[in-house]
This record gives C-alpha cells, structure tokens and sequence, in this order.
C-alpha cells in the first residue's frame, strides 16, 4: 500500500482530469460527508460533556464528596474525630451535620423536605451554599434563632420569603397529657438558595447544627461528618482509606452511590447519542464503497494495461486502497479540526445565531442553564476520528480486492 506507485496511481485517481468528473464529484461528496459526520459527533458530544459537567457541580455544590456517620445513626464526641478527620492528608475539608426528614408548613401550603443541620462557616469547607444564595445570608443561622434557608422552589411552593415563619413537622415524637404528639417549631425564614437541581431547590432546607440536634432530642451529638476530598474521583476509595485509619466503626457513603443513577443515565444517554450520531459516518463510508466501485468499473483497461506490464494483484489491490483512504483520512482531518473549532466557539456560534435571528435556544425562565457549555475530551476527539478513518479503510477492501481479481485479457476484449 506504501509503495511508491501505489501511492502516486492511487492519489492520482482520486480526482478525474478528462473522462468522468462525476467520480471526483462522489469523491468530494464523501469527504465532506465524513467531515460532517465528524463534526456532529464532536460538536454534540462536546455539549453533552458540558451539560454533564455543569449538573455535576451543580450537584456537588451541595452533596459532599463523601460522609462519615455512626452505624447506629447518632455521632457521640464527634469534635476529636472531626480534628482527627480534618488532618488526613486526602481531607481537604469536613464539616458536621444533623439531617432529618420533615413536613414544613406555612399557611395552606405543605412541603416534605429534607432538613439538614449546619455550622455555617464549617459549611463553607464542604458546599458552595453561601455562593448559592439568591436572598439573605446564610450567617444569619445563629444558634437559638430557630431561623432556617429554603430552596427558591420549596420557598415558593410554601409562598414564603425572607421573615416569613414556617413550621417544621418532625418525625419525632413527644409525650404530652394529650397523648403522643408530633415535634412542631416554628422557624423564621433568613435566607434562599438557588442551586439548579430540582432536587435541591425544591426539598432541602438548612437550620443550625445546634438548632437541628435539639429538636431531635440529641443533646451535643450529631448524625455524621461530610468531607471535601483531594480527588472526587477517587471518594469511594478514599473515604474507606480514612474511615479504616480512623479505627473503629463507620458507616461511609459517597457521591457515586447517592446519585449512582443519575449519573449511569448520563452515561447511557452519551453512548445512545454518539451510537446514533455514529450512522451519520458511516453512511459517508458508504460513499467510498460506492465510490470505488464506480473506479474499479471506470478503471478496467487501465488495471488490465498494469497487469500487463507486471503489477502483481496485491499491487493492484494497493492503489484502489490508497485512493479510498486517502478520501477517508482528508475527510477525517478536515472533520476533527472544524469540529473541535466549532466545539471550542459554541458558545459564541450559538449567541451570534440568536442575536441575528431574534431567538433564545434556552430561554431563562425555562432552563437553569440558559447557555450551552461544551468541554471537549481529547479521548472523544481521538475515539471519533480513528473510528472514522478506520471504517474508511475497511470500506476500502472490497472494492480494491474486486480490481485485483480483474483479468487483463477480459478487461481488453471490447477496447
């Protein structure tokens, strides 16, 4: 195939200077299918990186890398094992808490949530909650205020904002003369958070640490310790690491198992989408079949002409080979660079469109999200392009070993 006459009869073909202009047109038709379907998948899966990556901290603003808590639920002398916890050298921050799930209430509106005790300036170590407030501050949770932060969506589901008083429904109960009665506090509202997610905006809110353990009846204790790590990556490693040098007992969860399903349905979709946009390539491969095949047809008195002064069929089989990969390698180079070009700029692409149009792709009001992100993957870059440039090759095979199997005396009959 890299013989030197193979290689010049072979790049020599893949354009048509006298007889039949209409192969060099289908030769040119494939390229920029190629080139097209390159850039579709990178460009796409470029964007469905960005949106993934955008979800992703959006989530870990909120959910710890990884928590530590007591098998049986209730952490006793926490404050040495927090010290202790904060010294290992993979810990970059930890942070305690007291979680329950409860009932909010507040007028003729009714909410569950889940209802998570802070330190606030702890917090800071492990969550991006302060970067998150939309109104108030989340310093103003002070311990014996019974002030507590609610999500944006959750705050105007209940129809409440900033001063406002919610009641908070515990599950835990209490004996009174009146029989066995639900916990109830009434709590101010000091602050929203907006952070993006559903699931946060719309079922979390936030008190004091000191607040949340006194309304569960836990005295100093408390329900875990949530840690920032070095590598998010490694946490399900990590987190056992610590727990086994801390001694002892612990019961350990990190982000992949709390959102293990989120993020496999991420996946799936981006392996879907790239199977999907991959049929764009390969009906451009197609081509070169086709393309070839018109060659091999165009070519007989030639091929026969080679046979004739020597050419051996492999060296027949050679040229046809370079003339289909070199379609395929230009179309595969020209797709890479345009689409990691426009991937890198789609942001910009997609304003400048909506700025000339008069159109919003992703309105405000609508999405969380209202640009597109794109985060282009060297290893998505590299995947795609020697995908292309493979399946090229292959198309390359049949009609190459159709030529060399031509007979010279055949092929001359009618000349």
């Amino acid at each position: 195939m890299f013989h030197p006459l193979s290689l010049f009869i072979g790049l020599r073909y893949t354009r048509a200077k006298r007889r039949n202009h209409f192969i060099s047109f289908i030769s040119a038709t494939s390229m920029v299918g190629i080139a097209l379907g390159i850039v579709a998948l990178i460009v796409v899966l470029s964007v469905m990186n960005g949106f993934h990556k955008e979800i992703q901290e959006r989530i870990l603003s909120m959910a710890s890398h990884a928590t530590l808590s007591d098998p049986a639920g209730v952490m006793e002398e926490w404050p040495p094992l927090l010290a202790e916890v904060r010294a290992h050298p993979d810990v970059v921050g930890a942070a305690p808490f007291v979680e329950l799930q409860g009932m909010l209430v507040a007028g003729s509106g009714v909410s569950g949530a889940v209802v998570r005790g802070i330190l606030p300036h702890e917090e800071d170590e492990v969550s991006e909650l302060r970067r998150d407030m939309v109104e108030g501050s989340v310093d103003e949770l002070a311990e014996g205020e019974f002030r507590i932060v609610l999500g944006r969506d959750l705050a105007a589901h209940l129809g409440v904002g900033p001063g406002d008083r919610v009641t908070l429904v515990s599950p835990q109960v209490s004996a009174t003369p009146a029989g066995i009665m639900p916990r109830l506090k009434r709590f101010t509202v000091s602050g929203i958070f907006s952070v993006g997610m559903a699931d946060y905006d719309r079922n979390a809110a936030f008190i004091h640490l000191a607040d949340a353990s006194r309304l569960l009846g836990m005295g100093e204790s408390i329900t875990g310790i949530r840690l920032k790590l070095v590598d998010l990556w490694a946490a399900p490693r990590l987190v056992r690491e610590i727990a086994y040098d801390l001694g002892g007992f612990y019961r350990v969860l990190d982000w992949t198992q709390v959102h293990s399903n989120f993020f496999k349905a991420l996946a799936m979709e981006k392996r879907m989408m790239s199977l999907i946009l991959f049929l764009i390539v390969a009906v451009a491969v197609f081509n070169i079949v086709s393309t070839l095949v018109m060659v091999v047809t165009d070519k007989q008195s030639d091929i026969a002409v080679l046979r004739t002064l020597g050419a051996t069929p492999r060296r027949i089989m050679a040229i046809f080979m370079v003339q289909g990969t070199a379609i395929g390698l230009i179309g595969t180079l020209v797709g890479v660079a345009a689409g990691v070009l426009l991937a890198l700029n789609v942001e910009a692409v997609v304003a400048g469109i909506e700025s000339a149009f008069g159109v919003h792709f992703l309105d405000p009001s609508i999405y969380y999200i209202s640009e597109l992100p794109s985060d282009v993957h060297l290893s998505d870059v590299l995947l795609i392009g020697a995908s292309a440039f493979l399946m090229s090759v292959l198309a390359t095979l049949y009609p190459a070993w159709r030529a060399a199997r031509t007979q010279p005396a055949e092929a001359l009959r009618y000349e």
